[in-house]
């Protein structure tokens, strides 16, 4: 877990480029306290890195340079299978001077080219140059769990792990793409490659890109999401996943540094702990938050359970409203875009804790996108069920689900009437593009919350295609895969970048053993009615661990997925006068977005609580940090 920091040129002389790079690594020295580097290839490249060390502490020092200074490497995260790639490259003749990944990472490099990245196993992204034609691969892994950004000028091209790295060069002012803004109002994230800074963007999760100099000459997908269903036994998905999920842990253990757990009691987290509880040779310690507000906003009972299983060592914090206020400007500055929802605040206090214990964290992060956990698919699959019933169809990819089979698990729904009332308040007979659209779309209304000037650039029919793009993927018919696909494509990079952030912001480096390829591959060519089965969410998951979990965990009805009690703060106290000045400060009613009448509304217990109030104050405190601060 690293930081990166390139600015690549096509013959420009960078001698006047070194301050800049040192200011880059500078506002991203938190991601590595453990080393910095730097490399300068006259007229072609100024390589950046901040380490830090996880595997070989000693050694592994980067940029790692080739034996003959030809080619270079910077990189961040973490290749698993690199003791399985480093035996198989001193098979075919290669020696190697430290125990790292890295040097894994670059002599396959040198040896295969791009092929490389098919054969590992990691989170990553890297830089690679080659000195004697100005040429370079960069990559990230196929999930984006390790970010990486870029920006192309007249004859430089500049990449780093985090945007504020990019801003400091000479050359860039920070400023708002309106389209950007547009699909954040919608979705609260940004789609396919694009940022809410006009110009720069992200190296997209799954592809390597191939350039000379300042130029991108390629760029192509090495790893997408297989929906070519197989019709095996449900036995043989079960044995698979159990066998993929339990080596997937056993890789992600490795390390050379004190390792833990997020846990927060739910079913992913609480699988990913007892399975790393038992590849350690002492107590795996497993850190939990809560808040003292009510029992809605504590799962302490689920995550003791685990501890108490596994023998694992059981830390707890719980935030308070006072913390929400001194952290959160903060915390949004660190995620360079004002992303998903309020969980980012308790992750970043469970991060702050246990990196005062470890190095290395697990947790549970895309269980739920791969395995279908959210209650949006249930609401879904709901509608589909019902009009099955009433055309009496039951055509393959539409439903999955009879009406009468879901109608058991119609409980999980009951803290979701808001949601049911507004998705189904324009009928249910659109195509199931326009139906799921409609359900995680958050600009309802737009005409009441959004200034004019704002209003009239904001394009829905052009939001809506970019949407479709990604929903109606071309091998996916079940509506499941579809819901599932789009989430995996757009929310989670979104939750992993929150990921990458609350826990690199503390120097912690957190893993997700569910992302791997070989357990989402398996999922996505599953017959869907196995991952959906009766309208159970995450049924084959459930069904192939039962051995491992308590009864208890795997069959929890109250999923709460850390609640922030906004609700309470925003009565009266610190947290709604905080807000207030935020939201009602004489910036953010002069900047045009929305209307004053929408924030006052927002303030009220009407809207506390609300996605667009958490969307609003996000977006100005991104504003004031980044755009203004230019």
């Amino acid at each position: 877990m690293c930081g990166l920091a390139a600015i690549i040129s096509s013959g420009r002389p960078l001698n006047d480029r070194q301050d800049v790079m040192a200011e880059m690594l500078t506002r991203i020295k938190y991601r590595g306290p453990d080393g910095e580097g730097c490399h300068h290839i006259p007229n072609q490249a100024l390589l950046g890195h901040k380490r830090l060390a996880i595997i070989d502490i000693e050694h592994g020092v980067q940029p790692m340079l080739d034996e003959n200074g030809r080619y270079s490497l910077i990189f961040n995260g973490e290749i698993y299978n690199y003791q399985e790639l480093r035996e198989t490259l001193i098979q075919k003749g290669h020696s190697f001077q430290t125990s790292s990944d890295t040097e894994v990472l670059l002599k396959l490099l040198i040896q295969d080219g791009t092929e490389a990245v098919r054969q590992l196993n990691g989170m990553f992204a890297f830089i690679f140059h080659d000195r004697a034609t100005n040429s370079w691969i960069i990559a990230r892994d196929a999930f984006g769990i390790k970010p990486l950004y870029y920006l192309e000028l007249k004859d430089e091209i500049i990449f780093a792990s985090e945007i504020k790295a990019l801003l400091v060069h000479p050359d860039i002012t920070a400023s708002c793409d309106a389209i950007a803004l547009h699909q954040y109002i919608s979705l609260q994230f940004c789609l396919d490659d694009r940022t809410l800074f006009q110009g720069v963007k992200k190296i997209k999760p799954g592809y390597f890109y191939l350039g000379r100099g300042a130029e991108i000459l390629q760029e192509t997908c090495y790893w997408d999401t297989n929906y070519s269903i197989h019709r095996y036994s449900e036995n043989y998905y079960l044995d698979q996943l159990r066998a993929n999920i339990e080596d997937s842990v056993r890789l992600q253990t490795r390390s050379d540094v004190p390792l833990g757990g997020y846990l927060s009691g739910g079913l992913d987290s609480s699988l990913v702990c007892t399975l790393a509880a038992k590849h350690m040779d002492t107590a795996l310690p497993m850190f939990h938050g809560r808040f003292a507000e009510g029992p809605e906003y504590d799962e302490s009972y689920y995550a003791k359970l685990v501890t108490e299983n596994t023998n694992s060592l059981y830390f707890e914090i719980v935030p308070t409203a006072q913390d929400f206020v001194d952290t959160f400007p903060d915390l949004i500055y660190a995620l360079d875009e004002p992303l998903a929802g309020p969980g980012l605040f308790p992750q970043y206090c469970v991060s702050r804790m246990a990196s005062e214990h470890v190095k290395v964290i697990l947790g549970g992060q895309g269980g739920d996108e791969v395995f279908g956990g959210y209650a949006r698919y249930l609401v879904g699959y709901l509608e589909q069920a019902i009009k099955g019933a009433i055309f009496e169809t039951r055509e393959e990819g539409k439903h999955l689900v009879t009406l009468e089979s879901i109608i058991p698990q119609l409980t999980l729904l009951k803290q979701y009437k808001p949601l049911l009332q507004n998705f189904w308040s324009k009928g249910l007979f659109d195509d199931m593009d326009a139906r799921y659209f409609h359900l995680i779309d958050r600009s309802q209304n737009l005409e009441k919350i959004l200034h004019q000037d704002t209003l009239s650039s904001f394009d829905k029919t052009e939001l809506f295609a970019e949407f479709q793009k990604i929903f109606n993927h071309p091998d996916t018919e079940s509506y499941i895969n579809k819901m599932t696909h789009f989430d995996q494509k757009t929310l989670l990079p979104a939750l992993l970048q929150i990921e990458d952030r609350v826990s690199m912001t503390v120097s912690l480096e957190s893993r997700v053993p569910l992302l791997d390829t070989r357990i989402v591959d398996l999922v996505t060519t599953m017959p869907p009615p196995l991952k959906f089965q009766g309208g159970r969410s995450k049924h084959i998951l459930k069904k192939a661990m039962r051995n491992v979990l308590p009864d208890t965990i795997i069959n929890r009805k109250d999923k709460m997925g850390f609640p922030v009690p906004l609700q309470d703060w925003m009565k009266a106290g610190p947290v709604r006068d905080f807000i207030g000045d935020i939201l009602l400060s004489k910036k953010s009613l002069q900047r045009g977005i929305y209307k004053p009448e929408a924030l006052h509304d927002m303030m009220s217990n009407h809207g506390v609580g609300g996605r667009q109030l958490w969307g609003a104050v996000s977006l100005e405190i991104w504003h004031q940090r980044f755009i203004d601060a230019c």
